[in-house]
């Protein structure tokens, strides 16, 4: 059960109003998840959701590899609603099952293609240990560029506080629905 207060839309401020409308007209298709939390401060969510829209929409990455990055974030913070919300993109982004299902299980994926892999070794490092050695960063680098490893921590980055605001405010799955990660 969440701990998070829904605010009605007739009870919302004018600037809450205008961010609740332009998130549910956008990509997004609606407003859900930690923009739930976020409406409480509509500086912050202003911030927030231009900062997620570049991420998710606009970097260097394709589906395939930002959601996978996604995934390996809600792993990491055990996000239950981050992990249902990405998992479907990541698939429809031609993420493999199999790929997907290791990182579900906490294990490191077979099979991987090289970009995937070091996409994978990066987060994992950098979640896991604060750091990255030499080798999985020159590797990361190789494939990316500066560029990309800069919007790579941007991307886990954002969506670890989009993990950590679910998890505090407890929003889980949608009623009915299993929990995805064990």
């Amino acid at each position: 059960m969440t701990r998070l207060i829904e605010i009605p839309i007739e009870k919302m401020t004018e600037p809450q109003r205008k961010l609740h409308e332009k998130i549910a007209s956008g990509p997004r298709g609606g407003v859900r998840g930690p923009f739930l939390a976020w409406l409480k401060s509509p500086a912050y969510l202003e911030k927030l959701e231009e900062t997620g829209r570049y991420l998710r929409y606009d970097t260097l990455f394709e589906p395939r590899l930002s959601e996978f990055a996604i995934l390996i974030t809600a792993r990491y913070w055990g996000s239950q609603y981050e992990w249902y919300a990405h998992e479907p993109l990541a698939r429809k982004g031609g993420l493999s099952p199999e790929v997907i299902k290791a990182v579900q299980e906490n294990r490191r994926p077979a099979d991987m293609a090289a970009d995937e892999e070091a996409i994978y070794d990066f987060c994992v490092a950098l979640h896991g240990d604060h750091f990255v050695s030499d080798e999985v960063y020159q590797n990361a680098f190789e494939h990316f560029g500066e560029r990309g490893l800069v919007e790579l921590i941007g991307l886990i980055g954002h969506y670890t506080t989009v993990s950590m605001t679910l998890n505090a405010f407890e929003l889980q799955v949608p009623e009915g629905e299993e929990p995805p990660l064990k």
